[in-house]
Formats: structure tokens, C-alpha cells, sequence
């Protein structure tokens, strides 16, 4: 799948449902017309993606990050268990927030199979001169995120820039707004890049088998028991597109316990035919 790459501007008015309508139409064409104007600026989706790329199994530095309340946290807190980094900026009037929409689904989805604190989620905002610790509060609010182990964070502009070069997360001001790729990142518990999902849709799978491979990796100093019960968990949490959710199959032991039964069989018959060969030929040997 091809990333998205979002420029919009900054709108902050509430409108009706025709003028909604028509405020959606207007985002339309001067995405587009902005992104004609960035791409002509030198922004090159395929280089940015490339840049994306390139990211992945760089070990990520100690940022020194702003929550909501104002309190000081820094990238390390969050380590010890994967995390998702998704860098916003909350002028955005369409594309930034269905984009956390859709990562809220994936979030909910993967926790459900993988465990409700089994991994952490940062929402970054990278427009410095907005996205204050105040704004971020109000993004939270607006989106309605109020899942536990989500945070949504503030930062300077030497810790965005440093923070976004090592993501490999690229942006460029549009005159009002941003054109980036559309980009979540799952790093994993030592502050690894592991792996970038793309898009504002992305597909659920996309999202959850990474942080699947993740919570259920093996540790080397773990008894036979638990990674016995890893690999089952790694293996048998399948994907069900009909629900659109994961579930715990148990067609891997039907399928074991046909495979045994089938091979017990074959056996049997094997055994039997020697068996009845073996005493016909006796009796031409005592002759």
C-alpha cells in the first residue's frame, strides 16, 4: 500500500453538516493543491518513505517529552514493553484525526488479544509553535482517547527534530499546514525501530502482528512452560477478517491431533500388512 501523505490547514471553527460537507470538499482540493505546491518545494513522498525505512532498527535517543498536565517524562519511562510512536499536530482539521481514529481501532483490537498494558502509545504533536501540552489535553479530548497506557505528549523543537530524524518521520510546512507521510511507528521494548505501518486505513493486521511478535517474544532465561505458552499464544491468535478482530484458534490442535491420528493409522496398517506377509512366508521357509 502506497502511504498517505497529509497537508491541511489549520481550522479550529465548528460547522454545521452541509457546511461540514462542504469544509470536507475544500480540504479536498487544497490538500491536493498544497501537496502540488510541497512537491514542487522538494517534498518527495518516495524519498520520505525511503527515509522511513531506513529507520527501522535504529535505537531511538532519551527524549524529554511534555504531558498534558505539564509534567516531564522522557522515552525511557515508556521502555521495558513495546511502544507506538504517532507524531500529529492538532491544527489538523481532517487527516491527523482519523488517522488517530483508526490507530484507537487497532489499539483496541490489539489489546484485547494481546493484554490491556501489553504495550504503550504516544501521540506526539510535532507543530511546536501550537501543539503545546494544553493542545495535546484538547486533541486527547476531541478524539476521545481516554484508553490507559496513551499518552499525548509536547516537546521543543531541538527534541522534534532530533526525535523525527530518528523515527525517520519527515515534514514540511505547507503555509498553514504539513505535508508528511501518514506514519505509526512500533518500536520495541529496548527503543528499537521495528516497524512503520503506513496510512490513514491501514488494516488492522498491519498493526497488530508486529506488537503480536513483540509481546509474545521469546525471552532467553524463561522456563520450557513459558515459552511453550508464547510460542501457542504467538501461533495459535489468528486474524478473523469477518469480525475484524483476533481470536485464539484451536484449528492447529485439530489439525495436530488429525496429523497423529492419520500417522497412528498408516502405522497400524503398516505393521499389520508386515505381520500377515511375515506368516505367509513362514511356511514356505519350513519347507
Amino acid at each position: 500500500m502506497r502511504p498517505h501523505a497529509c497537508s491541511v490547514s489549520a481550522s479550529r471553527r465548528r460547522h454545521g453538516p452541509i457546511a461540514s460537507a462542504l469544509m470536507a470538499l475544500a480540504l479536498t482540493a487544497g490538500a491536493a493543491a498544497a501537496s502540488a505546491a510541497t512537491a514542487a518545494a522538494g517534498f518527495d513522498r518516495d524519498q520520505a518513505l525511503a527515509v522511513s525505512q531506513a529507520a527501522i532498527g535504529r535505537t531511538l535517543g532519551d527524549a524529554v517529552l511534555i504531558d498534558r498536565q505539564g509534567g516531564t517524562r522522557r522515552l525511557s519511562d515508556y521502555l521495558g514493553k513495546p511502544v507506538v510512536v504517532s507524531l500529529i499536530f492538532t491544527s489538523c482539521a481532517h487527516i491527523c484525526p482519523a488517522t488517530t481514529q483508526q490507530l484507537r481501532r487497532g489499539v483496541q483490537v490489539a489489546r484485547q488479544v494481546l493484554g490491556a498494558d501489553s504495550f504503550q502509545v504516544l501521540t506526539i504533536g510535532f507543530d511546536t509553535d501550537r501543539d503545546t501540552p494544553a493542545m495535546m489535553a484538547d486533541y486527547a479530548r476531541r478524539q476521545g482517547v481516554q484508553e490507559p497506557g496513551w499518552d499525548f505528549l509536547a516537546a521543543d523543537a531541538a527534541t522534534i527534530d532530533r526525535l523525527a530524524a530518528e523515527l525517520g518521520f519527515q515534514f514540511r510546512s505547507t503555509g498553514g499546514g504539513f505535508d508528511h507521510l501518514i506514519q505509526s511507528t512500533i518500536v520495541d521494548g529496548n527503543g528499537t525501530v521495528y516497524r512503520q505501518v503506513y496510512g490513514i486505513d491501514f488494516q488492522i493486521p498491519h498493526f497488530v502482528e508486529p506488537l503480536k511478535t513483540l509481546v509474545f517474544a521469546l525471552e532467553p532465561d524463561q522456563s520450557l512452560l513459558a515459552e511453550l505458552t508464547a510460542r501457542i499464544r504467538l501461533f495459535c491468535t489468528v486474524y478473523d477478517p469477518a469480525s475484524d478482530s483476533y481470536r485464539f484458534s484451536y484449528s492447529i490442535f485439530v489439525g495436530l491431533a488429525v496429523g497423529t491420528l492419520m500417522g497412528a493409522l498408516a502405522l497400524y496398517l503398516l505393521v499389520g500388512e508386515w505381520r500377515r506377509h511375515h506368516r505367509l512366508q513362514r511356511p514356505a521357509a519350513s519347507a
